[in-house]
This record gives C-alpha cells, structure tokens and sequence, in this order.
C-alpha cells in the first residue's frame, strides 16, 4: 500500500490497527483476548469497521459495556463506523468513549509529512444510508484516501470516487469454512476473493477482515478471528 504514486525506494507512513465485527455482547471472551493483545501492538491510530453489538435490535448497553474494556486498551486516535447491526443511537456513547465515528464524513490527518484523507460511510448493506460522494468531497486535496465502511460490496463505488484503499468487515470470512478458509455461506454479494483479507480493484487495495468476534453462534471453524496491523508505507522522489 502507497501514500506516493511514484519512486523509490519506500519508507514508513503510518500503521492503521483494523478491528471489525465486534458483536462484544456476544463475544466477551474474544474481547478480553484480543484488548490483551492490542496492549503489546504500535500503530499509529485505529479503525472499527462496524457490528458492535450481536443483534440487529434490541438493548445495545450490554455490547457497549464490554467495549471499554477493549477502548481502555487502544491507544490513541481511534475512528469507527457503524455496521447492519448497529443503531444511530449507539454513536453518542462510543463517541463518550473518544471513538470518533465517521458518517458519510472525513477527517484530514498528516503521517510523515504525508496527507492522509480518512472517510468512512454509514451502512450500506442494510439501511442503504452510505453516501460515498460526501465523504470523498475533499479526496483531492490529500494524497492518500482510505474509506472505512462495513461492507466491502461497495468496491465499485469506492474505486470510482478515487480512494486508494477500502478497509472494511462485515463477511466474518463466512464464519464456518471449509477447510482451506473456503466459506460455505457468504452473506454478501460480491467475489469470494474479497470476501476475506488483501485484494484489489482497478488500481484500489482493499482489505476485508474477517472479525474479531462471531455473530449467530459464537463458533468459528477453519476461520480464526482476526485483528490486523495495515502498514502504509510511501515512496520517496527519484533524486
């Protein structure tokens, strides 16, 4: 992943902690283990890809509760966006929790003396309330633009606004796979290839995680969950 569109060689822009589909009320255990491993981790600042709490309805102060534990172990700028699962009326709490979510907004940011442009959309899978064109409306005056967004099945869009990489969720990877990760079921509507881990799209990276937490039954098999380090890394100009 660049933040420069040509030379040699790279040096170290920023490195971005992912963590996507929480569903801590139903994840407890995994939470616990993974704010114990996110203490050992350096990054420079962290992204939430949506689906904190494990249902689509019903009381959601059972999931924000076992989020300070983990916010407790995240150091520094965090942003975050909301998945299907999650309800407008969880942002004032995470936002009492110095997570900054971001709907159909940006934040500029400078790493390294490099312009970073970071967007994130509200869900587009199932409320249908993303609005890729207003996040991206400054994606020109930066030289590096990330969209966070629950769902990958926007890649298109996001590819046609100009972003440089999509961070996002939502698959769980399948959840249940066979063996070699291959996902039985896949509830989202695009190629099994980005339906888990790094890929690419007419010149956009993306990456799909497949979660730190399980959601319908808390199993996994032939899938483990997953928190992730993103390292960006720019190129410096030919002398």
């Amino acid at each position: 992943m660049r933040c420069a569109r040509s030379g040699s060689p790279r040096r170290s822009t920023a490195c971005i902690l992912h963590l996507s589909d929480l569903h801590a009320d139903m994840s407890g255990d995994a939470m616990a283990e993974a704010a114990r491993l996110i203490r050992g981790l350096r990054y420079d600042f962290c992204v939430l890809t949506g689906d904190y709490r494990g249902r689509t309805y019903g009381p959601f102060q059972p999931c924000l509760s076992n989020m300070i534990e983990l916010r407790a172990a995240i150091r520094g700028e965090v942003y975050g966006v909301l998945g299907n699962h999650d309800t407008i009326e969880m942002v004032p709490d995470l936002e009492r929790m110095e997570i900054q979510m971001l709907l159909n907004e940006h934040v500029m940011l400078e790493r390294d003396g490099c312009g970073i442009l970071l967007a994130g959309i509200d869900d587009a899978h199932f409320y249908r309330v993303d609005n890729i064109e207003k996040a991206a409306e400054a994606i020109q005056q930066t030289e590096f633009a990330i969209l966070l967004s629950h769902t990958p099945e926007i890649y298109r869009q996001a590819s046609h606004a100009g972003f440089d990489l999509l961070l996002a969720g939502h698959t769980h990877g399948g959840q249940v796979c066979l063996p070699g990760g291959v996902p039985i079921i896949l509830q989202s509507v695009l190629p099994r290839a980005m339906a888990r881990g790094a890929w690419e799209y007419r010149g956009m990276q993306g990456y799909t995680s497949v979660g730190a937490g399980s959601c319908g039954v808390p199993v996994r098999f032939n899938c483990l969950p997953e928190i992730t380090l993103h390292r960006l890394s720019r190129i410096a100009p030919r002398s």
